[in-house]
């Protein structure tokens, strides 16, 4: 019988969001959460996706110090046992109409997207644990199935729902509870 073996891919901005907006904030152990979602599965491996946090030019020292804490908490996930760490990177964009300015993740979803296809299409998983909540990676889930993989989505409540269309083309779905990361509390 074949070995049931998953890749868990975690888009950090979402999971922050969840955390942050539903669960109290809590603090989780990267490697106790990979277990847990994984289940009685073979972790391949687990790939966390996110953007450091956006430097001027010349950086601020606030920019400063927070770009070094997540250079640190990165470092620490990459020492992990099968964690790869993914990172894009945060664009400043300016409204021509009303000159406010916002910052935009670029690469990380792609950077999901090609990991999930590329995993599937090679046979190296026969499940794909997938922590977010984008419209944007439908295709990838699309491509992944295609590949026979199951594609177990962990997504947020009510006030950080997935999109409607990715929760609905994933084979499964499990609501990120409280329950759930009190069990993986660092």
């Amino acid at each position: 019988m074949p070995v049931d073996r998953a890749a868990i891919f975690i888009d950090a901005g979402y999971l922050e969001k969840v955390i942050a907006k539903e669960l109290q904030g809590v603090k989780i152990d990267y490697g106790a959460f990979a277990r847990e979602v994984a289940g009685n599965r073979d972790i391949l491996r687990t790939y966390y996706y996110n953007c450091p946090p956006y430097q001027s030019n010349p950086p601020t020292v606030a920019e400063s110090k927070r770009k070094a804490k997540a250079d640190k908490f990165y470092a620490a996930l990459q020492r992990l046992p099968r964690f790869e760490v993914r990172l894009g990177r945060l664009e400043k964009r300016t409204c021509k109409t009303c000159g406010a300015t916002d910052l935009r993740q670029k690469r990380a979803d792609l950077m999901l997207g090609v990991d999930l296809v590329n995993l599937s299409a090679k046979g190296q998983i026969t499940t794909a644990i997938l922590v977010a909540g984008d419209s944007d990676l439908l295709p990838a889930v699309r491509a992944a199935k295609d590949s026979g993989v199951l594609v177990h989505l962990y997504h947020g409540g009510p006030q950080n729902p997935p999109h409607r269309d990715l929760s609905t083309s994933c084979d499964d779905r499990t609501l990120l509870s409280m329950g759930l990361m009190n069990r993986c509390l660092r």
